[in-house]
């Protein structure tokens, strides 16, 4: 179930282009976090994640709501289906990787590993396509959710777990405040 939702939630925010849709699909993508995490920590400290997710997602939907600038730009068809294919070559980039990461760490499941990659690719692809303030932050908080599933298995530590919220939540209100600075586009 986790894995699904992890993938469903990150192919959304890289197709679509509406702020609420993608800041809705970051909170969705912290609970299929929180429930691959849970597979393999406590989870009273897996819920950590949960809430410093759906924490930093808030954070950015308040700074969106108060932003002057203008974020949702029409595109072409043409660029979904870019956007999409270049989806397809992440999956078949981690489908090559997943078996190996199995081997080289043996404690990890296969719905973490593919979790984990399909989030940190999908995360980095989004955030080479990405120009404005609010797509950027939505895939370093997408990239560092998929660090967050991989190094999970590895380590089970309550202070990791407590620097790691404590990123997600930096970023969102350094980005919150990046919003609020943001110029409207021209033209």
């Amino acid at each position: 179930m986790g894995l699904i939702l992890v993938v469903t939630t990150a192919l959304v925010m890289l197709a679509t282009f509406n702020w609420r849709w993608r800041l809705g699909a970051l909170g969705l993508q912290y609970l299929g976090v929180f429930l691959l995490v849970a597979q393999v920590w406590a989870v009273p400290l897996a819920a950590v994640k949960l809430l410093a997710g759906f924490m930093a997602a808030m954070v950015l939907a308040i700074g969106r709501a108060n932003s002057r600038a203008e974020f949702d730009v029409r595109r072409w068809p043409a660029e979904w289906a870019f956007r999409l294919l270049a989806a397809a070559l992440v999956f078949m980039t981690v489908a090559s990787l997943a078996p190996r990461m199995l081997a080289v760490v043996p404690e990890m499941g296969a719905t973490q590993a593919w979790a984990g990659l399909l989030l940190a690719g999908i995360g980095l692809l989004n955030l080479s396509f990405s120009t404005r303030t609010l797509p950027v932050l939505v895939s370093l908080l997408s990239l560092l959710a998929g660090f967050e599933v991989l190094y999970a298995v590895v380590e089970e530590s309550t202070l990791v777990a407590g620097l790691l919220a404590l990123v997600n939540l930096g970023i969102a209100l350094a980005g919150s405040y990046l919003l609020d600075a943001e110029a409207p586009e021209a033209g």
